[in-house]
């Protein structure tokens, strides 16, 4: 097992009851074994990027937690399964989207785990929930380069 990290988690859905599916995916975040919900951002809602279907529904969670990476995607990937993810085809609609997008400060390159997420850069539904819990995780140049991007508080 390894030390406490902190990590943190993009949440999106944007089929059936979002709002709803979020909720209850941040009480099983803080639900897993060694991990503790720690914030969890405001509500966002964004239009789909590479994408199609409703408005999504977006937020962020801080949690720290003992599990390892790959323990950790495989638990958030079970999380969407409890909540009826399917995966038709690529960036498909969902029911919920859970993605690791930073482990602490470990950069990770693994055939099923990248971190930092390779796309977060590029979404506002990532960087603004994500600088309402961790400021110092996002820079005015990165706000910058998704200004462009619709993005609503809820």
């Amino acid at each position: 097992m390894t030390d406490t990290v902190t990590a943190y988690v993009a949440l999106g859905a944007n089929l059936g009851d979002p709002v709803a599916a979020i909720a209850a995916a941040f009480e099983a975040l803080g639900g897993l074994p060694d991990t503790r919900l720690v914030q969890r951002s405001p509500l966002y809602r964004t239009a789909p990027v590479d994408s199609s279907g409703p408005d999504y529904v977006n937020a962020v969670a801080e949690i720290a937690t003992r599990l390892e990476p790959l323990a950790l995607l495989q638990a958030l990937q079970a999380i969407e399964t409890d909540a009826g993810r399917t995966r038709p085809w690529q960036n498909a609609p969902r029911t919920l989207d859970l993605d690791l997008v930073l482990y602490g400060d470990r950069t990770i390159a693994l055939p099923t785990l990248t971190v930092p997420h390779p796309r977060m850069a590029d979404r506002a539904f990532v960087l603004r929930p994500l600088q309402d819990i961790a400021p110092h995780r996002v820079s005015a140049a990165q706000l910058a380069r998704v200004a462009d991007q619709r993005i609503d508080k809820m």
